[in-house]
């Protein structure tokens, strides 16, 4: 059973993870089994649970140790759950978005690139984008529409982070996602040689004289295929461009250059999805 403890501040040590700890500090890059993050909202943290996450502890408003967090309680047995009234909380910078509840869970170990590419066949490639909204978005588009696999190049944000997951609606934990490269000096190579030696073709989606549009029938045809996105504003490297089989874009009206890079992912999701 839970153990339920009732607090009247956060001064606590123990709830450093949810007021005081920075996302590099709860990450551990020096300790990756001890890394921790947040997963907010009772509907988060059911997805979380499910896919098979460890909790640590929850912080939750005290009016929902009824119906509210039942399910999730029956879940985590012999944690701390730690528990206050609305007033205290609303001192927690953002709380009262959360729905009335945070868990604190242990970071899964990532697997090896090539372990999540050896029976994908759609994955994105998410370059430099650091915009943690725009990641939660497009994981949330990449687990409606059929994409295997997420990787992240090394400056990309962090999917874990609490604004990703949340934006997510949690499908951060249904869809395979690691990290390709350990240093920005293994992007785009020598990464890109692993997407290669998995068997894909590469798309960069990117405006240029070359770009071909999403559209293009020899894309549906790949067998497979990474659909490579870039940072906001500046869009992919030309370096990157360079090394991608295609460059591909999405044919726009009325004299807009471009889709944000969340809204873009959908669409090329969307039209790219492997053939059944």
């Amino acid at each position: 059973m839970a153990n339920i403890i009732n607090i009247t501040d956060f001064s606590a040590p123990e709830l450093d993870v949810y007021v005081r700890l920075t996302g590099a500090e709860l990450r551990n890059k020096l300790e990756p089994e001890k890394g921790i993050f947040i997963a907010e909202s009772p509907t988060v943290i059911e997805v979380a649970l499910a896919a098979g996450c460890e909790p640590v502890s929850l912080l939750t408003d005290e009016r929902l140790l009824g119906e509210g967090l039942n399910g999730i309680l029956s879940k985590v047995k012999d944690i701390p759950v730690y528990v206050a009234k609305r007033e205290v909380l609303k001192d927690l910078t953002g709380f009262e978005l959360t729905r009335g509840a945070l868990a604190a869970m242990r970071r899964p170990i990532l697997p090896e690139p090539s372990a999540l590419l050896k029976d994908a066949r759609r994955v994105a490639v998410l370059e430099g984008i650091t915009d943690s909204t725009n990641i939660g978005a497009i994981f949330r588009s990449a687990a409606a529409l059929g994409i295997d696999a997420v990787l992240v190049t090394p400056t990309c944000c962090d999917p874990l982070c609490r604004r990703a997951v949340r934006v997510s609606m949690g499908t951060v934990f249904q869809v395979p996602f690691t990290r390709i490269g350990d240093s920005y000096k293994d992007w785009p190579s020598p990464a890109m040689n692993i997407l290669r030696e998995a068997g894909f073709k590469t798309c960069a989606m990117a405006l240029s004289d070359k770009s071909v549009s999403i559209a293009d029938e020899r894309l549906k045809r790949e067998e497979k295929l990474a659909i490579i996105l870039g940072t906001e504003g500046d869009g992919l490297s030309k370096t990157t461009i360079a090394e991608c089989d295609y460059t591909v874009k999405i044919p726009m009206s009325h004299g807009v250059d471009s889709l944000n890079v969340a809204a873009a992912s959908a669409v090329a999701f969307w039209q790219l999805a492997a053939n059944v």
